[in-house]
């Protein structure tokens, strides 16, 4: 994430990434979810938080799952079942359940899919917001697969020239994986900026970049600036001149794989809280995979080698950074704004859990 984004070193508090898992889990379990799925469900936000990326982390997203499990937006104990399929695909309808646990469920169906088929898909719909896109997508690569999972966002982003949201967030995630390289793992949102960040951005009185944002009438704001109280976002692109109408475009295909094709609707028509859409692709069904691997390394070798531009210290792949994050912050803790760790003291008292930082 952009430096601006991160808890300033001077009021950051950091916290052993067990420990907050540990928290996490028992706010699940106390949400009616078993122990299992809590489980499943902390791994997905931890995850999100040691590579760095908050805007999926505990910071944003725990208090909002906690909110929507209190007014019986999201089913603890949910029962997925397909509904739909053939061969290698299949439509699934989540029954309400939370994302964290029923994206995982539907990437390994859709793995299982690819080691009998060489690929596999799955969409789901009745669907819940399901944490960062690339935890699904990581989830292909110890079977030796490409895996990409995708999902409808909130709708806040109007079409280039609009003056109303069309479409959502919609991000996409990839992971691609390499032999002794850290792997390929992109994952972003078809907005100029993931709609968290602003939340973030608010949290830490920081100001949004240009392009990123536009008036309430769709006038995209091409300077900095505070977040005003209403907004759109824009699409990646920001304006048609430097490519809106691309980023655009490929929000409407994640609206369309996961929307339409799951048979709940895009856009305004949207019949599904979220859908999400899952693909995994099993090397060895198109190429040997020691092959695959080693010209992965080669490739990624390559652009970390490049020469850096002026102003710059090195190139980077995306994957890249999270993995050395990673690092950091297993070793050294999470860290995170007070404020957020005020609200883990009051949700803590709230539901009686026994947590204190140590």
């Amino acid at each position: 994430m952009l430096e601006r984004f991160h808890v300033p070193h001077d009021i950051a508090v950091k916290v052993n990434h067990e420990e907050i898992f540990g928290v996490v889990e028992e706010i699940f379990i106390k949400m009616g979810m078993s122990k299992e799925d809590a489980k499943l469900s902390a791994d997905v936000l931890i995850y999100a938080d040691v590579r760095g990326i908050e805007s999926h982390g505990v910071s944003n997203m725990l208090r909002r799952y906690v909110e929507s499990f209190s007014e019986g937006g999201i089913n603890p104990t949910p029962t997925p079942k397909v509904i739909r399929g053939k061969g290698a695909v299949a439509t699934l309808d989540s029954d309400a359940g939370h994302g964290l646990v029923v994206g995982p469920y539907a990437m390994n169906m859709a793995i299982e899919k690819a080691k009998n088929y060489g690929i596999g898909s799955v969409t789901v719909n009745n669907g819940r917001h399901f944490g960062a896109c690339a935890y699904h997508a990581e989830m292909a690569l110890a079977h030796n697969m490409i895996g990409i999972a995708m999902t409808t966002g909130g709708l806040m982003v109007p079409p280039v020239n609009g003056a109303e949201a069309r479409v959502g967030l919609n991000p996409i995630g990839v992971a691609v994986p390499t032999k002794n390289e850290p792997p390929f793992i992109f994952d972003a949102s078809m907005s100029s900026v993931a709609g968290n960040k602003i939340s973030l951005a608010q949290r830490l009185g920081v100001k949004v970049m240009p392009g990123w944002i536009a008036k309430e009438d769709g006038t995209p704001i091409m300077e900095e600036t505070e977040v005003p109280e209403k907004y759109l976002m824009l699409p990646v692109g920001g304006t048609r001149e430097i490519g809106s109408h691309k980023g655009f475009s490929l929000a409407m295909l994640v609206e369309i794989l996961a929307g339409v094709l799951g048979g709940s609707g895009a856009g305004l028509n949207r019949r599904s809280q979220a859908a999400h859409h899952f693909i995994a692709y099993d090397i060895d069904a198109f190429t040997d995979v020691d092959q695959f691997k080693s010209d992965m390394d080669d490739y990624m070798k390559s652009i970390k080698e490049t020469k850096p531009s002026p102003g710059n210290d090195r190139v980077v792949y995306a994957g890249l950074p999270e993995f050395e994050e990673k690092l950091e912050r297993e070793s050294n803790g999470i860290p995170y704004h007070p404020e957020v760790l005020e609200w883990f003291k009051g949700i803590c008292a709230e539901l009686g859990i026994n947590w204190s930082l140590s």
